[in-house]
């Protein structure tokens, strides 16, 4: 194994040149690349929204098939089930 003390200096200073320069290298190429990837998602999202429209579906409104019958106690037993839970969790 070769300790760094046992390099010589200018061998050193040339690997750690070549080791920055291999990092920035790395480093552009990736941001080049996540750059490209955004816009191209972006402009692919575009052409597709341009040709193939979302269709929106007619709201029908019905309130007779909404409504839920409650009972008169129902309120005070979502209250204790309230309770009975966070009892439960403390415990």
């Amino acid at each position: 194994m070769i300790f760094l003390a046992q390099i010589p200096r200018e061998e050193l200073m040339a690997q750690l040149e070549n080791g920055v320069i291999l990092m920035l290298l790395g480093i552009g190429t990736v941001f080049v690349f996540l750059t490209l990837l955004v816009f191209l998602t972006k402009g692919l999202s575009a052409v597709v929204k341009k040709f193939f429209p979302q269709k929106i579906a007619p709201i029908v409104h019905n309130p007779a098939s909404t409504t839920v019958a409650v009972g008169p106690g129902s309120d005070a037993q979502i209250a204790a089930a309230i309770v009975a839970a966070f009892v439960k969790s403390k415990e």
